[in-house]
């Protein structure tokens, strides 16, 4: 039986309802976008017209209408299903789509309409420029260590190296081709296909670079004065901040702001490098799988990157803001707001630290709602990579 992710049934659900909303389906590539929405689309069992717009060919807002004529010469007594894939590749894709939704609405057809995209950056521009009110997202973030494990029988320790991605599953037997995969049609792509093309990079190489110091320093608070050191023509600190809003937009690479009890304060700080894929890191850094283990400083940076991958992958889904705490020589790995609920996690991952731990210090400013420890003689490691979210926050 084919693996059903989580989210399966919540987007089952929202189809069995009467024709309210457009489902948006938004994630990074290779994470089965379109493979949930075919396997809920053949569970729904009516008519289902599925069309992609991630091809060369040039195509406007005329493609959309066309497809959509489509979905709607399918409907039968149970109504059809109207997949658009990759749609905010064509230009002003959320105007027309508004245009034929509203069409639709008027003439109580039973059309339901499934977006889906990889550059979740532009489809929320979209979205909010034209189709408020009438769509409902679900993000589909990188695969945790649990579905690994259901998914391919992968141990915690394979998940911390390889990652989240299923289509690379098959390749870890190769470590060559397992890396080539990843930096080709994984990191390669992405990059030209949903960030370089899709939005205005005035310095393509810079954002590479600086794609590839993230990953070097994942785990690490890197002031963007050092980063214009570390980087030749970085441009200014507002260039670096922007690049890396795309990153983080692509599902590669985040920025955890500080946590400073205020918004203001939290935005201007120096952002913490967080990769939102292990297998990116990985496979970056030149190890192999038994190597990267038997080294303990590198396997503890590694081993703290894929908790702070776990942790901002569900902040990408809204269940939660994440942020990092320093203060001085004292530090607080990850720092998770819940609504008014406050939590305050230490990683003990076994690599030397070139600060303090600063939970008292965190305790006493902000007064947390929970304090945790992972690894160590804390919570195992293994068991909060695999454990729900909603367990603990």
């Amino acid at each position: 039986m084919t693996y059903q992710r989580p989210q399966f049934q919540v987007l089952a659900n929202r189809l069995a309802e009467p024709r309210r909303f457009i489902q948006v389906v938004a994630g990074p590539r290779q994470v089965g976008k379109t493979t949930l929405v075919g396997q809920v689309c053949e569970a729904c069992a009516v008519p289902v017209h599925f069309a992609s717009a991630d091809e060369p060919t040039l195509r406007g807002p005329e493609w959309i209408a066309q497809q959509w004529e489509i979905g709607r010469l399918l409907q039968g007594d149970k109504g059809a299903i109207l997949v658009l894939d990759e749609v905010q590749k064509i230009p002003a894709w959320s105007e027309a789509v508004k245009r034929l939704w509203d069409e639709d609405t008027r003439k109580k057809t039973a059309l339901k309409v499934i977006l889906l995209g990889s550059s979740p950056l532009l489809i929320q521009r979209g979205l909010s420029e034209s189709l408020a009110g009438r769509f409902e997202v679900l993000h589909l973030p990188h695969w945790s260590a649990r579905e690994m494990g259901e998914a391919f029988g992968w141990t915690v320790p394979q998940s911390i190296f390889y990652g989240g991605y299923p289509g690379a599953a098959a390749l870890v037997g190769d470590h060559e081709r397992w890396v080539r995969y990843v930096r080709d049609s994984l990191i390669e792509t992405t990059l030209s296909r949903d960030v370089l093309l899709m939005s205005r990079v005035d310095k393509p190489a810079l954002l590479r670079r600086l794609f590839e110091l993230g990953c070097r320093y994942s785990g690490q608070i890197l002031s963007y004065t050092k980063m214009i050191g570390q980087l030749q023509d970085a441009g200014n600190t507002t260039t670096l901040a922007h690049y890396l809003e795309l990153l983080s937009a692509a599902g590669l690479l985040t920025g955890l702001p500080k946590y400073a009890g205020e918004i203001v304060r939290s935005r201007g700080s120096s952002p913490k490098f967080q990769v939102l894929d292990t297998a990116l890191y990985s496979a970056m850094a030149g190890y192999r799988f038994d190597q990267a283990q038997a080294d303990r400083e590198h396997w503890g940076r590694l081993t703290e990157s894929a908790v702070g991958a776990h942790l901002a992958n569900a902040a990408a889904t809204g269940k939660f803001e994440l942020f990092y705490w320093r203060e001085r020589n004292r530090e607080v790995d990850f720092v998770v707001r819940a609504g008014r609920t406050l939590i305050a996690i230490e990683v003990k991952s076994g690599r030397s630290q070139d600060v303090l731990p600063g939970m008292q210090a965190f305790n006493q400013a902000f007064k947390p709602d929970r304090l945790l420890l992972v690894g160590g003689d804390g919570l195992a490691v293994a068991d909060f990579l695999t454990m729900p979210l909603e367990s603990w926050t």
